[in-house]
């Protein structure tokens, strides 16, 4: 959108009613897409609001190759998973301690190696090509099947089998430091 270019060489100079417009013009739509993901629109407002704040706090060095409303879009969704990964950790922390009990002194460190490997999964899932990460995330955090992903992306169930396999494959790799940390995990 023409207007966007000019309202962000706008924001760029500080301008505070080109961030107003910009921000009424795409919030809205960016909460209900956000509900997309999360079925908490609490948490897509924080997340959106979230995108805001630190698209002012960085207008000076905006550098947006694609248009504002597809950099906005990405912003809100990458915040969406983030969150959807976070909750499955504190599940399954919180899994963990209820058949556990308190933490000892092994489990603090099974604690410890766990929080190592999911940020080092985070850091690998980053690296991932955006079609396969997205394919992933699909079927392992949201528990949906190939052909929902298919219909959902609107491409061929033996395309999702190849982009999570890739995944799969990649993550080996990023992640083979840790097959000893992952099998202290299994074991303890």
């Amino acid at each position: 959108m023409k207007e966007d270019y000019f309202l962000l060489v706008e924001l760029k100079l500080g301008n505070k009613e080109a961030f107003s417009l910009l921000f009424q013009r795409y919030y809205k739509d960016l909460v209900l897409f956000g509900g997309n993901y999360l079925r908490d629109k609490v948490r897509c407002e924080d997340i959106v609001q979230s995108v805001f704040l630190k698209l002012w706090l960085d207008k000076e060095e905006l550098d947006i190759e694609i248009s504002l409303k597809a950099f906005l879009l990405r912003s809100v969704r990458n915040g969406c998973l983030d969150e959807i990964r976070h909750r499955q950790v504190v599940r399954e922390h919180e899994s963990y301690a209820e058949l556990f009990g308190n933490l000892d002194d092994m489990a603090t460190e099974n604690y410890v190696l766990y929080s190592d490997l999911e940020s080092h999964l985070t850091d690998a899932l980053n690296k991932l090509p955006i079609t396969c990460r997205e394919a992933f995330e699909m079927n392992r955090f949201d528990g949906l099947k190939y052909k929902e992903i298919a219909e959902k992306l609107e491409v061929s169930e033996r395309t999702i089998e190849v982009r999570i396999g890739k995944a799969i494959g990649l993550l080996r790799h990023y992640l083979k430091e840790f097959f000893i940390t992952i099998l202290a995990l299994i074991i303890a």
